[in-house]
C-alpha cells in the first residue's frame, strides 16, 4: 500500500492510499478475463448474424430465379402449362433476373 499527502483547501494535507491490487484477488482476473472474451463473442456473433440476414434479405429482392425456374419445369413436366406458356413464363423470369435490381 502506498500513501501519499494532497494539499486541501483548508491548507491541511489529506492522506490518500494507493492499493496496488485494487482488491481483486486471482479470481477477479480470471472472471475479468472471461468477462472480455464473453464480451468480444458476442460482438463478432452479432456482426456475422447481421451479414448473413442481409446477404438473405438480398437474395430474396432479386426474385431468387432458379427456384422459380425450377417450379415452372415441374408444373411443366406435370402438364399444368402448355409447352407456349412455359416458354413465355421463362422468358419473363429471365429477362427479370437479367435486369439491374433498383
Amino acid at each position: 500500500m502506498h500513501e501519499s499527502v494532497a494539499a486541501s483547501p483548508g491548507g491541511k494535507g489529506v492522506i490518500m492510499h494507493w492499493h496496488d491490487d485494487h482488491g481483486m484477488g486471482g479470481w477477479g482476473y480470471v472472471l475479468m478475463a472471461l468477462n472480455i472474451l464473453l464480451f468480444w463473442g458476442l460482438v463478432i456473433t452479432g456482426v456475422i448474424l447481421l451479414i448473413r440476414y442481409l446477404g438473405r434479405r438480398e437474395s430474396r429482392s432479386r426474385g431468387d430465379a432458379p427456384a422459380a425456374e425450377r417450379i415452372l419445369a415441374e408444373r411443366f413436366a406435370r402438364n399444368e402449362i402448355s409447352e407456349e406458356e412455359y416458354r413465355q413464363r421463362l422468358d419473363v423470369l429471365r429477362r427479370a433476373s437479367i435486369r439491374p435490381q433498383q
